[in-house]
């Protein structure tokens, strides 16, 4: 386990409100947070995910993994799907260990939280390749209970991808009693409930899929490069 702290944020973009309530986003930027209730390092990278949650510009996501489980404290939110997902990052980057709390920014680029100006010049990288993206996400809701997805992309993609279903907790309170963190009350913010890859697409054709709107929690959608790669666009429903 590794300490880290964080920050997280900032692509130019605009969120059109249309007569039909269509959402329609030049990609903010994904970051997600591999982090745990067990870790004692995780609390200061929570906290910036509690400051990047009511942003447009960005989409942060926090993955609370469960491989920590063991040494004390059972993660309420944890599920090993997000312990499996930062694994195949790690592997993506010739790495053979993971740690928490841990960033990817945009599908490709990691980072500790700690390193704040290695994170804020990334956030500006992925900035200037998000503006050049040729796919762009829209969501309409649909008034009756669903959401309208819909990729578009100027040219073919280079490489098949993943459109993938994200949806989250805004925030919850933990008191949590035992390991690292034992004694503490956290309050987490945009807590990942469930991530599903629902299409495969290149890009030929537009995409388009109704997926249910989950009521009133927020609904994301990413198209990344199969085999996670690459974040292309995203756009959020809330």
């Amino acid at each position: 386990m590794r300490m880290g702290g964080s920050l997280g944020i900032v692509i130019s973009c605009a969120l059109i409100a249309t007569a039909n309530a269509a959402t329609a986003q030049t990609s903010p930027v994904v970051v997600e947070l591999f982090t745990s209730q067990g870790c004692a390092a995780c609390p200061p990278a929570d906290k910036v995910v509690e400051q990047l949650a009511g942003r447009d510009d960005v989409i942060a996501l926090a993955l609370h993994v469960d491989y920590w489980d063991y040494i004390g404290w059972a993660d309420s939110f944890g599920q090993s799907q997000f312990s499996a997902r930062q694994k195949n990052y790690a592997r993506n980057n010739g790495r053979a260990s993971i740690y928490t709390p841990q960033m990817i920014i945009g599908g490709l680029d990691e980072v500790q939280g700690s390193a704040v100006m290695r994170v804020m010049n990334l956030i500006q990288d992925h900035r200037a390749k998000s503006s050049a993206s040729p796919v762009h996400v829209t969501l309409t809701p649909d008034g009756d209970g669903k959401v309208m997805v819909r990729a578009e992309s100027a040219d073919a993609l280079p490489r098949a991808a993943d459109v993938q279903v994200v949806r989250y907790k805004d925030a919850a309170t933990v008191s949590i009693s035992g390991g690292e963190n034992a004694g503490r009350q956290i309050t987490y913010h945009n807590i990942v409930t469930a991530w599903d890859i629902i299409a495969q697409w290149d890009g030929l054709a537009p995409f388009q899929q109704l997926v249910s709107s989950g009521g009133d929690a927020p609904l994301v959608v990413i198209i990344q490069e199969q085999g996670q790669g690459a974040i292309l666009a995203a756009a959020r429903h809330r």
